[in-house]
């Protein structure tokens, strides 16, 4: 078969906007690979796409989750392995197109077989959090597992609770766990690693992080914050900029230590992804979204690999 082509890269790098012209040109469909754009009501600060720049292209795995909810990298592979087979079942190409690495390594190297999640568990880690303290379940782990624990912050309360949710289900480490290979994505990958230099990169965080204020990010949190049904230590609300807008909401900051904090964050994020895709062992093609023509590149090259 033909393989699936894949635009990651940093945030900001124009990925959406390549994958959405290389649809036009391939009569391709686009598999969101962000773990922000999962979230509803999470629409101006994760720069989702509008109808405009969707310009008609079909997009998947896009509006999935409430952000009160979950939403693990096994979920993401499953849906994504679906959302790819119904595009090529439509005789489309699918696209995947974010810069969640997590959900890009569960594609291109296999899932580790770890046990699915369970609600009784996870309500008693949740339980000894509020009775104990976050720090005080850090250490559990740390005492059956400190190789994760090692390698989650101890201000992480999901990925704790999931390593020893892993544990007391399983009765092995999340560490033994993941050096069993997994089940690996059905379909060959064409990857194209958008990396732009790195002051474009932050002028362009700046620019944007400023748009967002003025289309309404600040009403956008406070709409979120006022559901009563999220905290700042949720998955959704670690994102960058939606942690910084609820401290300042919280009057935990200034405006514009706000505005500094949450273009930092943002920096960092895509310079770590930029340093996660330039090791990226499996075959690549890096190209530049300031240039012309790489629309055109990406499909002359998918349409040049063999099936």
């Amino acid at each position: 078969m033909k393989p699936v082509i894949a635009v990651i890269g940093p945030t900001a790098a124009g990925k959406t906007r390549i994958a959405v012209e290389v649809a036009e040109k391939v009569g391709g469909e686009v598999i969101s690979v962000d773990s922000a754009l999962i979230y509803r009501g999470m629409d101006i600060g994760t720069a989702k796409p509008d109808d405009e720049e969707m310009r008609g292209i079909p997009h998947h795995l896009i509006d999935i989750r409430d952000p009160w909810e979950t939403y693990s990298a096994a979920e993401f592979f499953r849906d994504a392995e679906s959302a790819a087979e119904g595009i090529i079942s439509r005789g489309h190409v699918p696209i995947l197109a974010g810069g969640t690495m997590m959900y890009m390594r569960s594609l291109a190297e296999g899932l580790s077989p770890l046990p699915e999640s369970n609600p009784e568990v996870r309500a008693g880690l949740t339980s000894f959090i509020e009775e104990h303290g976050l720090k005080a379940l850090h250490d559990k782990l740390a005492e059956v597992d400190p190789q994760s624990a090692a390698r989650i912050n101890e201000n992480d309360p999901q990925r704790t609770i999931r390593a020893l949710e892993i544990w007391e289900i399983s009765g092995r480490t999340m560490t033994e766990l993941l050096r069993k290979p997994g089940r690996a994505f059905r379909y060959p990958l064409l990857t194209f690693m958008t990396l732009p230099e790195r002051s474009y990169l932050r002028e362009k965080i700046r620019l944007r992080f400023v748009e967002m204020l003025k289309n309404g990010f600040e009403d956008e949190v406070r709409g979120l914050m006022a559901t009563g049904k999220l905290r700042p230590e949720m998955p959704s609300m670690r994102s960058v900029g939606y942690r910084q807008m609820w401290q300042y909401l919280s009057g935990e900051l200034s405006r514009e230590e706000m505005i500094f904090r949450a273009v930092t964050a943002t920096c960092q994020l895509a310079k770590h992804q930029t340093t996660w895709c330039r090791g990226w062992k499996k075959e690549k093609t890096e190209i530049d979204p300031r240039k012309s023509g790489v629309a055109d590149m990406i499909a002359s090259a998918w349409r040049a690999a063999p099936e």
